[in-house]
């Protein structure tokens, strides 16, 4: 039995990872046909269901920071989940990437990155930058154990700064499960922030093409 899930429907082999409960549940209303709550303990709410592709599906929060993050993956794989897509959110690191972009992350550093890159795995992010099109593209992650500040001094490399990525991506080779991670930027670098109409429709964007390609 996982050590914080506590599932009270059957989780699927594939997976849309989230930091926010609110938004699984926005996805798990936008993604699956008839979604059932599967896990909400430790509020880290949890959908389980079908696609219009007849494919099940869930739909996971793992809290805020890559320790949550890395935590809820651990009990997921327990749980069966062999592929997964992370749809996150992020601040710019560039000032030329705009808030409402959607960045599919090549490579997470971890901190400011000192520490060797970790990769996605290449199927998948193939498979959901083809997907997402000209709606997005290609680019690095940096992790921090903190929000990064708009307008501090970006690692070399990094286009982006999030809380999870590299995180999940370790624990996700450790673990087996392969992953993709698709951010969106939510804040620029200058601090201008997308607002929260903005957001949703991007996290539906990048939702609805994790969906597509897990079940294809």
């Amino acid at each position: 039995m996982p050590v914080r899930l506590r599932p009270t429907a059957p989780i699927a082999a594939d997976a849309v990872l989230v930091g926010d409960p609110g938004r699984a549940l926005m996805l798990a209303q936008e993604l699956l046909e008839k979604p059932k709550m599967s896990n909400h303990a430790r509020g880290l709410w949890g959908y389980s269901g079908k696609t219009p592709a007849g494919t099940e599906l869930s739909v996971m929060s793992t809290g805020m920071g890559g320790p949550s993050a890395a935590l809820v993956l651990a009990d997921l794989a327990e749980l069966g989940v062999r592929r997964a897509v992370r749809v996150g959110t992020a601040t710019a690191l560039r000032e030329e990437t705009a808030p409402s972009e959607l960045v599919v992350v090549s490579a997470a550093h971890p901190g400011a990155g000192g520490a060797d890159a970790i990769a996605p795995d290449a199927e998948l992010t193939a498979a959901l930058a083809g997907e997402l099109g000209g709606g997005a593209h290609r680019g690095e992650a940096a992790s921090f154990d903190t929000l990064h500040p708009p307008g501090g001094a970006p690692p070399t490399p990094g286009e982006v700064a999030d809380m999870q990525t590299a995180a999940l991506l370790r624990e996700g080779a450790a673990l087996g499960v392969r992953l993709a991670v698709v951010l969106i930027v939510a804040v620029g670098a200058s601090g201008e922030r997308l607002g929260d109409e903005g957001e949703v429709e991007a996290a539906k964007r990048a939702g609805s093409a994790a969906a597509a390609i897990l079940s294809g």
